[in-house]
């Protein structure tokens, strides 16, 4: 079982060494070592191929779909800093944090803090690029996210300051510095209209977004927005700095009194104010199942409110 294991990590190896700059599968091992030689000793050559070109054909496979799901994962990061530099942060990164996971989900888990550590790969437009993977990752995690148990009507019939609301682990809130959401829709807009004319080499070598160059040189604009699952689509949403405030209240495991204490600091709304809209707001998160059964652990995960528009991401 030990030798089966060792083999089967040797092999994992060379499958995910990054690939040379024509595509090909590198000839030498990390340590300086032939990987030619190494290759020979768990896979055996065939009447067409030797071992080497043999594994070659799973090292490319293999770097071509992760490459692939990661630019399907990213597309509003790919269009602010372009294809090509896309293309080589994709491998850099990839390369330093290689896939841990059985599943292709978590390939850009690492990747906010990754630029971050490594900004040259989204200057000049540092804190575009940040808030645009924020947003994208709160899509990612939104598709397949915890679901408990919703609060009802008939739990929201006796409700006072005391009264503590559980969000959905699937909700995230984003406070974001520039307007990423309409730049995003704009990418997916365009990358609708032009799929018919893809390249069959993979999403992550299509040709810049023609809508995202005019909308690159964005101006500064403090937003906040919700990202959630609603009947098995990921949706996202503005909200107001209050109803922000209230739900990341909430979510902190605050009751709903001191969540409105915290949603009238720094407001301008009067106290009357705010309980009328959040009344209409509690009704529409309401009816959306944002509200989840709070228990021990609390679902407690990252509140927002909906306001003015709701768009599928």
């Amino acid at each position: 079982m030990r030798e089966l294991k060792q083999l089967q990590r040797r092999m994992a190896s060379a499958v995910m060494t990054p690939l040379t700059r024509t595509d090909g599968m590198k000839t030498k091992l990390p340590d300086g070592g032939s990987m030619r030689a190494e290759v020979k000793e768990f896979i055996k050559p065939n009447d067409r191929l030797s071992s080497f070109e043999r594994l070659e054909i799973y090292n490319q496979q293999y770097w071509f779909r992760i490459l692939d799901a990661f630019a399907e994962d990213f597309p509003g990061l790919r269009a602010i800093v372009g294809t090509h530099r896309f293309e080589q942060l994709s491998l850099a990164y990839l390369t330093e944090c290689p896939s841990r996971s059985y599943t292709l989900r978590n390939l850009g888990s690492r990747l906010l803090a990754w630029l971050r550590a490594h900004p040259k790969w989204v200057q000049p437009q540092e804190r575009l690029a940040l808030d645009m993977v924020r947003l994208e990752w709160a899509h990612v995690e939104a598709f397949d996210a915890a679901d408990e148990p919703v609060v009802g009507p008939e739990d929201l019939l006796e409700v006072t300051p005391a009264t503590h609301f559980a969000i959905q682990p699937h909700i995230s809130l984003l406070q974001l510095a520039y307007p990423v959401d309409d730049l995003l829709l704009a990418v997916k807009d365009d990358s609708d209209q032009q799929s018919d004319a893809a390249s069959n080499a993979g999403s992550y070598r299509r040709k810049q977004h023609p809508a995202v160059k005019k909308m690159q040189r964005l101006n500064r604009e403090r937003i906040y927005v919700a990202v959630y699952r609603h009947q098995y689509s990921v949706w996202f949403r503005r909200l107001t700095p209050e109803a922000f405030r209230m739900l990341r209240s909430m979510r902190q495991g605050n009751p709903l009194g001191v969540a409105l204490d915290h949603a009238l600091h720094g407001s301008r709304l009067r106290e009357s104010e705010l309980a009328t809209q959040a009344q209409e707001l509690f009704a529409e998160w309401s009816q959306l199942g944002w509200f989840c059964k709070a228990s021990d652990t609390t679902c407690l995960n990252m509140g927002n409110s909906p306001e003015r528009r709701q768009d599928k991401i």
